[in-house]
């Protein structure tokens, strides 16, 4: 993950390019060989990657270009995660490392 100050500076570069509107970013979820806890490794999304650098599966973020704003959205961990990966940092924690402090369930 870069810096996030990278992050902040690509997502402005972007908004400066228009003049009104929504930027709707959709990240990758997970994709199941067979069964839905069977997944293929994860990959997430370039474009998603590129402006916010969270490879997490099931994210999405809105760019309002009229407010200046950034929002996330994304779920917390459930008690199954934490129990298979151990203790992770929150959501908003990891939103905020990338320069995004509004945050919302997905």
């Amino acid at each position: 993950m870069f810096p996030r100050e990278t992050y902040v500076t690509r997502r402005n570069d972007l908004l400066s390019r228009f003049e009104g509107g929504l930027l709707f970013f959709l990240g990758n979820g997970e994709s199941p060989m067979n069964y839905a806890d069977n997944p293929y490794p994860f990959r997430q999304d370039s474009t998603f990657l590129y402006y916010f650098g969270l490879n997490q599966p099931d994210l999405a973020a809105i760019l309002d270009v009229d407010a200046g704003t950034v929002t996330l959205f994304g779920d917390e961990l459930t008690i199954d995660h934490i129990v298979w990966m151990g203790d992770l940092p929150t959501f908003a924690s990891r939103a905020e490392a990338v320069g995004v402090e509004d945050t919302l369930p997905r």
